[in-house]
């Protein structure tokens, strides 16, 4: 039961980023959805088209979380 604890804490905030960045972005992605963002704005399902595995809803979770000053 120890050991349990010790996870579900270090599992619970990462848990918790997951929810609020909607999953982890490599360089790579991060640095092509800027790009994308500054030609084609918030149209993020034509940004996820250039991002295998990403979903619209992923791309603009991400981007809201990171960059709105709110």
């Amino acid at each position: 039961m120890d050991h349990s604890s010790d996870d579900s804490s270090s599992v619970d905030s990462s848990e918790d980023a997951s929810r609020d960045s909607k999953l982890e972005f490599s360089e790579d992605e991060e640095t092509l959805i800027n790009r994308m963002y500054k030609l084609v704005g918030e149209r993020w399902s034509l940004i996820a088209g250039r991002i295998p595995g990403r979903s619209a809803e992923e791309i603009e979770k991400y981007w809201t979380s990171r960059y709105t000053s709110s």
